[in-house]
């Protein structure tokens, strides 16, 4: 911003008015702007090393995704890999085709049901999988050196407590 960089920026009030906030909000305890800012922090953290991986090869995080849930359930259906990632056919289509043109995934039609689409890595998408995930599971490590095996439940159930409800 040019100019007087005292004067700072801020979006008018439903009213139409503004009002200048210096001091920082806190929530008054309800809110844990702590574990939210230590989520951030941490997910900014966890995926750098795969970024600077992923773009190298001019991909992104939907890459990584992709890349990640095909090697963890290799033979799952396009249908499957949707409903994981929560995402629409046309968001994937792209980043899929790109991934199986660079060699990392393949799409085999499925033998009851030749519509079906099934996905495989090759060995290049096994091997970028484990690139992306070793610096990953190193800092997880690390983050565990101190605790225990309970601490670690914990951490777990508190990831599962975050996530949405498997509605089936």
């Amino acid at each position: 911003m040019k100019g007087n960089d005292n004067v700072a920026r801020h979006m008018p009030d439903r009213n139409g008015g503004s009002e200048l906030h210096e001091d920082a909000m806190t929530g008054d305890g309800r809110i844990d702007f702590e574990i939210i800012e230590g989520l951030f922090f941490a997910y900014r953290d966890f995926i750098s090393d795969p970024d600077a991986i992923l773009e190298k090869s001019g991909f992104g995080r939907a890459h990584h995704r992709v890349v990640h849930f095909v090697n963890r359930e290799p033979g799952m259906t396009v249908a499957d890999l949707l409903d994981t990632l929560k995402i629409t056919k046309q968001s994937l289509a792209r980043v899929l085709k790109e991934l199986i043109d660079s060699g990392y995934i393949q799409q085999v039609a499925g033998p009851e049901d030749r519509r079906q689409r099934k996905l495989y890595p090759t060995k290049a998408g096994r091997e970028l999988a484990l690139a992306l995930a070793e610096p990953q599971s190193r800092r997880i490590a690390r983050a565990f050196e101190e605790m225990n095996a309970n601490d670690r439940r914990a951490v777990i159930r508190f990831l599962t407590g975050m996530q949405n409800a498997k509605t089936e």
